[in-house]
């Protein structure tokens, strides 16, 4: 079979320096500009300005710190860490109870625990107007099943 024949249409040429790029401002190391000698893992405040809002640690390209700078700041963003003083993740809403579910296979419904106990006799009226003990039909403490009709010395 002969192929197609048309040419295919080129792709203009993009060696001109306007094309696909914008030209941004180089950011500058903050710690530099400070002329600080180390990062403190203590201040928290500095520490959250280098961590996204679910808690990861931001590129050295988003930051805009220099490669010794941000090797010290992801140190003591984990050494924070340790020490509670930073979260390791942040709890969005898709991580909350009563979520959708997700991959998890949902939320897992846990039932109350059960007593061993058995229920204590319901104390009525008899017909008569005595007030006495009628057994439900249920087992005993030593898991005998007493009979309602039986006196309690049989069982």
């Amino acid at each position: 079979m002969p192929r197609n024949a048309s040419p295919t249409p080129k792709k203009p040429n993009r060696s001109s320096p306007d094309t696909g790029r914008r030209s941004t401002k180089k950011k500058v190391c903050t710690f530099c500009q400070e002329k600080a000698e180390w990062v403190d893992y203590k201040d928290v405040n500095l520490l959250r300005r280098f961590v996204s809002d679910r808690g990861k640690i931001k590129a050295r390209r988003v930051s805009g710190c220099c490669v010794q700078h941000q090797r010290e700041v992801a140190v003591a963003i984990k050494t924070a860490r340790e020490l509670a003083l930073l979260p390791y993740t942040v709890r969005s809403a898709s991580d909350r109870v009563g979520g959708r579910g997700g991959r998890g296979g949902g939320s897992v419904r846990v039932s109350p625990p059960e007593t061993s106990e058995a229920p204590a006799a319901v104390v009525a009226d008899l017909e008569d107007g005595e007030a006495g003990v009628i057994d439900d039909g249920l087992e005993d403490d030593l898991g005998v099943i007493v009979d309602p009709d039986a006196g309690e010395g049989e069982a």
